[in-house]
């Protein structure tokens, strides 16, 4: 079945027959997985709610058929767990680059469509854990414990995500302060087109990062790279 762009029928499989040495594969796959349908898509929270969802389910409906011990099963969801975080991550660091033309160019984050992207950056991981703890919760029985240790666990610890996040809207905004103070901001106007196509513009950067972009680089939407600031 293929469902939000992911091959739900693939994960079921594999997480059904996945032992604890395989985890590591396991991540990785699941962040494949979970990126590529990302980059199917506008990168807006809705549609990244529907992803998350296709995997956990995924996730959640290979192990209840997985012969492993709980406490293995607890470590394979771990690991799906992480792999959504590691696409997730990247998510975030598109929508960073996007946002950082606009700053770049003196636009005020205070700006209706910017301050909403940068409000939806800093609830990247509210929604990451409200998502799955959603799917988690139609799980069957045996698994309902495994997924809320992992859920407990990794909200003590944090995501890297989140961490990414919180350091993406404090970065911009600090350079908004400075831009406006610098007299540079200028009008929206001769950005309201990229405005309008702003989540369009992440899925392009999300693209583009995956396709071997160096660190540091940002698409721009005229297709050469520019340099963070």
């Amino acid at each position: 079945m293929i469902k939000s762009g992911i091959d739900q029928d693939a994960l079921v499989e594999m997480f059904s027959q996945a032992t604890a040495k395989q985890g590591e594969a396991l991540r990785k796959t699941v962040s494949e997985a979970t990126l590529k349908a990302l980059q199917g898509r506008e990168l807006t929270l809705e549609n990244i709610r529907k992803v998350l969802k296709s995997v956990t389910q995924a996730a959640s409906a290979g192990a209840a058929q997985n012969p492993a011990s709980a406490v293995d099963v607890e470590g394979l969801l771990g690991k799906a767990f992480n792999g959504m975080d590691a696409a997730l991550l990247q998510a975030v660091q598109a929508n960073r680059r996007v946002l950082q033309q606009f700053v770049d160019q003196g636009v005020d984050l205070q700006e209706k469509q910017l301050k909403s992207a940068l409000a939806n950056v800093e609830k990247m991981e509210d929604v990451f854990f409200a998502t799955v703890s959603k799917a988690a919760q139609s799980a069957s029985g045996p698994l309902q414990a495994p997924w809320e240790h992992v859920l407990k666990a990794m909200k003590l610890k944090g995501t890297d995500t989140g961490v990414q996040a919180s350091a993406t809207v404090e970065q911009l905004m600090a350079q908004a302060q400075t831009a406006l103070r610098s007299g540079r901001a200028t009008g929206v106007r001769a950005a309201q087109a990229m405005l309008d196509s702003y989540a369009a513009l992440a899925s392009g950067v999300l693209i583009g990062m995956s396709d071997g972009l160096q660190p540091g680089a940002a698409a721009t939407p005229g297709g050469g790279r520019s340099r963070n600031k």
